[in-house]
């Protein structure tokens, strides 16, 4: 098998995460790194070990050396890039979500079927483990049919400020950053079916809350307490044209007693909860069963489920297969994070 040469674009936070999964495949090898700051640019070269720091990302796009970019750069990046990208011949990973806005997510896959090379979204929960058990029991008919799925990603306190809290840069605060994994997750495990409405609400009623003290959370490099113009809080109603419904909601700030992540389906024969930790719900002989499948992580594990996400995209690089997490699945998110948004502006239920 060919080996797969990869740039990853974007030396933030989670490009960590792509540098040590890659450098973990035996079928890829890190080729190229490029950030506007060249200093971390050169920083992640030494620490990985990657041959090439590139000046500006044409001489990426330009480069026949390149099979694939890794993109991890902010929100309002993510289309212009990819597109870039795909026009010079290179295969796409994209860090969710896929675009700022709609219009923008129907490009890149235009671009993407034109030039007839792989875009796969960075959906990652849905490599995790307790995904990957869930939806073979789900394969084989064991909930019968998901008619109702609910899931929070709920944070009393982690708003990460800089960019995330950026609009202009993010697209949006906890609900384009945190919920459109929650979305996906059950958005997928449900049958990937059609929306029909969205109504839903965004809040920013208590800011990033920087006056807090004696509680830690993540911050982005370029923190400023002072600076906010994203939500605190979102949720939505989305009923899809099969009948069935997905209630979510996410916050970066709360005044909760503790920070909280659920994702539960339900079918007509039986349960599940993906998070906080798998367990399926049956019945059998008139009885209600628990069952907890003997797996290493009944939870989400992050390192373990980028490493699945990175493999299974070199993969489908070098073997020409679809990708899991493919491009008309970042579209249709994109479709509906952008339908809770108006929803919400609007203050009325929104169509499809």
């Amino acid at each position: 098998m060919d080996l797969l040469r990869v740039c990853v674009v974007g030396t933030g936070s989670i490009s960590d995460m792509h540098f040590q999964s890659f450098a973990n495949n035996p079928n890829a090898i890190l080729y190229g790194v490029y950030d506007y700051s060249q200093e971390r640019a050169e920083e992640r070269s030494k620490k990985y070990g990657i041959e090439k720091v590139y000046a500006s990302l044409e001489e990426v796009f330009h480069d026949p050396h390149v099979d694939a970019v890794s993109i991890c750069t902010w929100n309002n990046t993510h289309a212009e890039i990819s597109i870039g990208a795909l026009k010079g011949g290179k295969h796409v990973l994209v860090e969710k979500p896929l675009s700022m806005t709609v219009e923008e997510a129907l490009k890149v896959e235009e671009v993407t079927r034109k030039y007839n090379k792989t875009l796969q979204v960075g959906f990652v929960r849905r490599f995790a483990t307790n995904t990957k058990v869930l939806k073979s029991f789900i394969d084989h008919g064991k909930l019968g049919e998901i008619y109702y799925a609910k899931a929070s990603c709920l944070r009393r306190l982690g708003n990460p400020g800089g960019w995330f809290a950026d609009k202009e840069r993010s697209g949006g605060g906890p609900l384009i950053d945190l919920g459109v994994h929650i979305i996906d997750i059950c958005w997928y495990l449900m049958g990937r079916p059609k929306v029909k409405s969205i109504s839903g609400n965004t809040y920013r009623k208590l800011g990033n809350r920087g006056n807090i003290e004696n509680l830690r959370f993540y911050k982005a490099a370029d923190y400023d307490k002072g600076k906010n113009t994203v939500e605190d809080l979102a949720n939505a109603l989305i009923t899809f044209e099969n009948g069935a419904s997905l209630l979510i909601d996410v916050s970066f700030t709360l005044h909760a007693q503790k920070d909280e992540i659920q994702v539960k389906l339900y079918g007509t024969k039986g349960g599940a909860e993906l998070e906080p930790e798998l367990v399926l719900i049956s019945e059998e002989n008139d009885t209600i069963l628990n069952v907890h499948p003997q797996i290493d992580h009944l939870t989400f594990d992050f390192s373990n489920a980028f490493q699945n996400e990175i493999d299974s995209f070199v993969t489908s690089c070098l073997t020409s297969t679809k990708p899991v997490a493919p491009i008309e699945d970042g579209v249709e998110i994109m479709k509906i994070l952008a339908g809770i948004y108006e929803a919400s502006e609007k203050k009325c239920e929104v169509t499809f």
